[in-house]
């Protein structure tokens, strides 16, 4: 019999469930993609799609509705100046949860919650930084710091392996070094 169930506990308080939901909310608005058990994922579809869903009358009560579970500012502005517009024309299914398997310490299963929206432009722009940052260190200067450091570190392996032999072929027994 299903009753009393329609809240997954989760094995947390009321107000320890609240947050956790709420800060995982936040964290997929602001990475767009999360990983988390799916007993997690499929508590925070539904709060998601709700939030989504009252942001979307952009007034001043939905506002101060989303308010009371997105409280980052950046996080909430993102939301209704990013997220939303691109929800316009949907109705529903703002996200979608995709079951990964198990984790491999504990066995538990998970899950990918990502929002089904377009994928920012950032990343082209991150690309493009990674590319110059490469150049600069492909530099004169910058090949001399590493040669230096490559040598020092492997000098200081070769001394360091010599001692052990020597204080291992001095402590071994049966050898004659009188």
């Amino acid at each position: 019999m299903g009753h009393q169930d329609k809240v997954k506990k989760l094995g947390r308080t009321r107000s320890h469930r609240e947050a956790m939901l709420a800060n995982m909310a936040m964290s997929l608005f602001t990475h767009r993609v999360i990983k988390t058990t799916d007993a997690k994922a499929k508590a925070l579809k539904p709060l998601v799609d709700r939030l989504i869903t009252t942001a979307k009358k952009d007034t001043l009560h939905a506002k101060r509705q989303v308010a009371k579970t997105v409280k980052n500012k950046v996080v909430f502005k993102k939301l209704f100046s990013e997220i939303v517009p691109q929800f316009s024309e949907r109705t529903s299914g703002f996200a979608r949860v995709v079951k990964l398997g198990v984790r491999r310490g504990d066995g538990a299963p998970i899950s990918v919650v990502e929002l089904l929206t377009e994928k920012p432009k950032e990343t082209t722009e991150k690309g493009k930084k990674g590319k110059k940052s490469k150049k600069k260190t492909t530099g004169s200067g910058a090949k001399s710091k590493s040669s230096k450091k490559e040598t020092f570190g492997d000098t200081k392996k070769k001394t360091g392996a010599k001692t052990k032999t020597n204080v291992h072929q001095t402590t071994t027994p049966g050898t004659k070094n009188k």
